[in-house]
């Protein structure tokens, strides 16, 4: 276990680049990590690595059916494991990268444990440069909170670390989150809209750019 600090460091810093590969090393190699947001501190690992996944629900001590969310860099990687609709397009051109997460029908490829047997995936694209250049060099990663189940969400890394100690091998320390909310989770379905959770972007916000 380590935690690297990267608050403060500009993104064009030499050192914020090794901590970004270090991380992204670590996730292809089959490890978690806790790794900053705007909103919260979130565990991340290999979508596509059951074991990875698996461990990330017994890190948390969160039961298996309940599904967790994946963060991508753009929505290129979104397409790959998401169908995207009309919604959903209006969405991602006016809140992502952002606190949004939204939850569509996902693609086969995407494991089942990812999403607790569901057909659907709730996705988010973190606006964060750290959790952004991880995802670029990685592909899709799990975007859970770090925490274990039902605990106060962690937005500094001390919180994070108290939970989940040994169980991740690298904490990324970039301060507290600046938003110290979770993102709003919105769920698309056959042209219908539903908010299932109000965090840092409001209903009202949603609404107006779906009617626009």
């Amino acid at each position: 276990m380590k935690i690297v600090k990267c608050n403060g460091i500009d993104v064009s810093d030499e050192r914020f680049e090794n901590v970004v590969r270090g991380a992204a090393e670590e996730i292809a190699a089959g490890n978690l990590i806790v790794y900053p947001t705007e909103t919260v501190y979130g565990i991340g690992a290999d979508i596509f690595n059951e074991v990875a996944v698996k461990n990330v629900f017994i890190a948390k001590k969160r039961p298996f059916d309940m599904a967790l969310s994946v963060a991508v860099s753009d929505k290129k990687m979104m397409e790959t494991i998401a169908v995207l609709d009309e919604n959903a397009d209006k969405l991602i051109k006016a809140f992502l990268p952002g606190p949004l997460t939204i939850i569509m029908e996902k693609k086969k490829d995407v494991p089942d444990m990812v999403t607790a047997m569901s057909k659907k995936v709730g996705v988010r694209m973190p606006d964060h440069p750290a959790a952004m250049g991880i995802v670029k060099r990685t592909g899709p990663i799990v975007a859970t909170s770090a925490n274990f189940h039902s605990h106060p969400d962690a937005t500094e890394i001390d919180s994070a670390v108290n939970d989940l100690g040994t169980n991740i091998s690298m904490y990324i320390d970039a301060g507290p989150s600046k938003l110290k909310k979770p993102s709003t989770i919105v769920w698309l379905m056959n042209g219908e809209v539903e908010i299932i959770r109000q965090g840092a972007i409001t209903i009202k916000n949603i609404e107006e750019v779906l009617n626009a």
